[in-house]
């Protein structure tokens, strides 16, 4: 008989408040920021998870948070080359577009939100209909990762006339290839390219206006560059000189506090104020002036310069008024030309309180009150706070000072959790950091108790679980009271840090192995709280009663279940054991290349199982020291081993050899001791996996890692075969090969290809937007099965009716059964192949489209002739036929059969889209018509209150005091 074992899945993970791979939002209110592959929702203010977004199955990290202008929806960008548009208010996806090789780094969206931009590591732009739920076109030229995206819009009325195409607009990029591009959407080529800065442009920003750029190198330096809009609206022409004229023209570089890479500029979205992160930990604010402001600045200036030449007490001649005069008349003339300097003034530093990753400011309806504005920063070291900017004042004696109103940091580790422990009823974990313990209520998930500790590299509940012992580098054991989050005693156990603690079965003594080659033994003393009140709380301290020395330093010790053995794991490799009385040495078990980093003992006491840094787990017998196997475990160093522990809800179970391992490879391992085979593998994490534990009802299995988050993988009722699991993997092989095939057609250098060519040209500069994913294949194969069902159904009424016709025994001839798919859903089967193509995500429609033979697509024209005439999904249709027109458009052209099928389809069509135009301009004359009822009432009723007549609302009306352009020295 075929063994089964039980499935583990993924149930929790929490340990996170932001993670440092993508930049994040704030609206004043609530953060939306990068948890690892989710994205968290948190109430800065009460310091609470409003919300998880989290797709099931996908673990691709989050690298790019954008909101759009449509407040509910989200642009989320992640490391696989996806977006996601989540919508804020359902908590799920609305649409996936795939179309990315490598990272989202950068997303833009225009005005309206109904167009995004997206930029990659594979050097890519990608334009998406975001209402089509479709690629537009994707544009390549940059030869780096691109960093930053912005929409241009032109500030003339009047549309330029190389963008008159159905997408208007400008695209402003930046890379890392130090290249800054203009792209034309109405032409989609790039129009300007500027060499901007000597190294990688990181990021830019465009000011509300559209005028101004700013730009920030990897050196440090600040640029800004004015974007000239009489220029756009023209298009591109030829100057006097015969260069084309440019578009963008350098300004000045805005010196800044200190030289290290700017890695974020933003412009606030109504205040003057610019915000520079070019320092870990500080972000630099400038105030931006307006004109008035400036001029009355040089007016006082060369008021004090007139007044220290006055002081002098130099008597001016005639010659001297004269000469006075003349270069009063030059300052003015030169001061109508306004210094960038001028402009933009430095305001004040926020410090965080460690390193930022990104910062963004809240919306202007938030922070209102009293004038302030509110600065949001996300931190690496998973935490976020919110700093206050108090409003410009006119006197010079207060400095102005942005002070923290909001952090939240308590629910996770500001550092890798390096250690884990359960408390003996599953109901706490404490998990310990540099820096930090704390516990966890595992059923909530929720931080109930924080304690500062040292560098924590082992820990263990102490029997009670009423206190934690703790394993620090600098070779203390430090012991915490749970119920009072206060440290109890402080022992000073080792000179160098200990590895490791364990505590005895029977829970009457303790063990600790260090680096400073001693394990040492203690026993637990109880003793009261208080010494006043012999009646207080007993808590358990340390006493110790002898040392064992050894040759090497201690990496690992470990008690036998059944109180009869020492195991410890040495520097050297090997792993002595010892009887636990006597400490008489009674086996020597020696393999490993490496050292032995973690080992464990299986419940029953007969098994030993060991890992270590050269990447392999040896299971050992206890009781001849005989190495049963040696398994290839992990890629990189596996860091722990554990025992799973009998589940209790098998009452009548045997103990079982089944154990868990967790590597550097970011990978979680469950074996079978007795097989030695790998039963189960489970990824998530996102970095080296330091810490396990497992539950002591052998339920689920805990692991913490350098991502700083917690993950408990729980044990489902799900049985699982090893033969399916390895056909699966297999298959997910094969797929996602097949994918990879189709999507490399050429790899030119810049192309994001591992292996590119440099012999290769790049591509045409704009081209389709396609990406075949596994989903996509399989969206495809259903489309081709749907048409072959079909297709047989309609092939065999047609021999029916033939046969029926041809007269003779051919009329006794019983009408053939219909096919059962068919007969099930009681449609026709021109409608069914509509559902099939239906249920196909908008997104995915093209790339499944692409995958049919050259037949299947004949067939489907037939289809789409009957969908049009018969006015089903007018809208899909179209885009079908369009596509598919497209795509084969030279086969079509030369196949007579096809000629035709289209000229029906081509009434059909015309005829089905009259209708819907028809439609669409009643329904749009119609809103117009109640938009402006509307309107004239709203006006009637506010003037009707001012008590004003015709006349005078004419003329408030017309009033409209027009913004002062600044004019700005380039």
């Amino acid at each position: 008989m075929v063994q089964s074992y039980l499935k583990h899945g993924p149930t929790e993970a929490f340990g996170l408040v932001c993670s440092s791979s993508s930049s994040s939002h704030y609206d004043g209110k609530l953060a939306y920021v990068p948890a690892l592959e989710d994205v968290l929702v948190w109430d800065v203010k009460k310091g609470q998870m409003i919300a998880m977004w989290h797709e099931t199955g996908h673990r691709a990290e989050v690298t790019c948070i954008l909101r759009s202008p449509q407040k509910d929806t989200f642009a989320v960008g992640y490391a696989d080359g996806s977006i996601r548009l989540w919508s804020a208010s359902e908590k799920s996806v609305i649409a996936t577009f795939n179309g990315h090789k490598k990272a989202i780094t950068a997303l833009a969206f225009d005005d309206a939100g109904a167009r995004l931009a997206s930029g990659s590591q594979d050097t890519d732009l990608i334009l998406w209909d975001v209402v089509a739920e479709a690629g537009l076109f994707r544009l390549r030229g940059h030869r780096d990762q691109v960093t930053a995206i912005r929409f241009i819009t032109s500030a003339s009325p009047a549309q330029p006339s190389s963008s008159s195409g159905t997408t208007p607009g400008y695209l402003l990029t930046s890379s890392k290839d130090t290249f800054l591009k203009l792209w034309d959407l109405g032409t989609q080529h790039c129009i300007q390219t500027i060499v901007a800065h000597r190294s990688e442009i990181w990021t830019l920003d465009v000011d509300s206006k559209h005028e101004l750029v700013f730009t920030g190198s990897g050196e440090g330096e600040l640029k800004a560059w004015k974007i000239d809009h009489d220029a756009l609206a023209e298009g591109l022409r030829e100057t006097e000189n015969g260069e084309v004229a440019k578009l963008i023209h350098a300004v000045a570089p805005l010196p800044l506090a200190s030289n290290h890479r700017v890695s974020q500029i933003t412009f606030h979205p109504s205040r003057p104020y610019l915000a520079v992160q070019s320092h870990d930990r500080t972000v630099e604010l400038f105030r931006i002036r307006n004109e008035d402001e400036i001029r009355k600045k040089q007016a006082r200036r060369r008021k004090r310069q007139k007044e220290k030449e006055q002081t002098k007490g130099k008597k001016p001649t005639e010659h001297d008024d004269e000469a006075q005069i003349q270069v009063d008349g030059d300052t003015e003339d030169k001061d109508k030309e306004i210094e960038l300097a001028d402009l933009f003034t430095p305001y004040l530093v926020v410090r965080a309180s460690g390193k930022i990753r990104s910062f963004d400011f809240a919306e202007d309806d938030a922070s209102r009150a009293k004038g302030n504005t509110q600065l949001f920063t996300a931190l690496s070291s998973n935490a976020l706070e919110v700093y206050s900017i108090p409003p410009p004042t006119k006197s010079k004696d207060v400095v102005p000072e942005a002070t923290r109103i909001y952090s939240v940091d308590l629910p996770g580790h500001r550092t890798d959790v390096r250690t884990m422990c359960l408390s003996s009823d599953d109901s706490l974990l404490a998990s310990g950091s540099n820096g930090s313990l704390k516990i966890w209520n595992m059923k909530t998930t929720s931080c109930i108790r924080t304690m500062e500790c040292g560098h924590a590299i082992c820990s263990t509940f102490l029997p009670g679980d009423r206190q934690v012992a703790v394993g620090t580098k600098s070779g203390e054991i430090l012991i915490y009271d749970v119920a009072s989050s206060t440290l109890v005693e402080t022992v000073k156990a080792h000179t160098s840090t200990v590895w490791s603690i364990h505590v005895r079965a029977d829970g009457l003594a303790l063990v600790s192995g260090s680096a400073d080659k001693d394990v040492k033994f203690w026993e637990f003393e109880s003793k009261a709280a208080d010494s006043d009140n012999p009646r207080s709380t007993r808590l358990l301290s340390l006493v110790h009663v002898r040392t064992l020395k050894m040759t090497d330093d201690v990496l690992s010790v470990r008690y036998s279940p059944n109180g009869k053995f020492l195991a410890v794991a040495l520097l050297d490799s090997t792993v002595k054991v010892f009887y636990q009385d006597t400490l008489k040495f009674f086996l020597s078990l020696y393999g490993h290349k490496l050292p032995v980093l973690s080992m464990d003992i299986s419940p029953d006491s007969k098994l030993i199982v060991t890992c270590s840094a050269d990447k392999n787990v040896k299971i050992w017998g206890l009781d001849f020291g005989d190495c049963h196997r040696s398994l290839f475990a992990h890629d990189e160093s596996v860091m722990q081993v554990a025992f799973e522990k009998n589940d209790v809800r098998e009452l009548d179970a045997k103990p079982s050899h089944y154990f868990w391992t967790v590597g550097k490879d970011r990978m979680v391992k469950y074996w079978d001791g007795d097989k030695f085979e790998n039963i189960q593998k489970l990824e998530g994490h996102h970095g080296e996996v330091w810490a396990l534990a497992v539950s002591n009802t052998g339920k689920f299995v805990v692991t913490g890692s350098h991502d700083k988050s917690i993950r408990v993988w729980e044990k489902l009722d799900e049985p699982l075969f090893l033969e399916e699991e390895h056909e699966r993997e297999l298959e997910q092989l094969y797929e996602s090969g097949i994918a990879d095939t189709l999507n490399r057609n050429d790899a030119p250098i810049g192309s994001g290809a591992d292996d590119a060519d440099p012999t290769l040209a790049q591509g045409a500069e704009a081209t389709t937007v396609s990406k075949q994913t596994t989903e996509t294949l399989m969206a495809g194969e259903r489309i081709m099965e749907a048409l072959e069902l079909a297709d047989g159904e309609i092939a065999a009424l047609r021999e029916y009716e033939e046969a029926r016709a041809a007269g003779g025994l051919g009329e006794q001839v019983a009408p053939p059964p219909r096919n059962p798919v068919l007969a099930a859903y009681d449609v026709e089967p021109e409608e069914y192949v509509l559902r099939v193509v239906q249920k196909v995500p908008g997104t995915a429609l093209y790339d499944a489209l692409l995958v049919l033979p050259f037949g299947n697509v004949v067939s489907l024209m037939k289809y789409l002739n009957v969908w049009a005439q018969r006015d089903w999904n007018i809208i899909l249709t179209s885009r079908i036929i369009f596509f598919l027109l497209k795509t084969h458009y030279h086969q079509i052209v030369a196949n007579r059969i096809m000629r035709t099928a289209l000229i029906p389809l081509r009434k059909h069509l015309r005829e089905s889209l009259r209708k819907q135009k028809d439609t669409v301009a009643y329904n749009l004359a119609a809103l117009k018509y109640i938009k402006r009822q509307n309107d004239a009432q709203r006006i009637a009723e506010f003037y009707e209150e001012e008590g004003m007549d015709e006349e005078k609302v004419r003329e408030r009306i017309t009033e409209g005091k027009k913004r002062k352009r600044v004019a700005i020295k380039s």
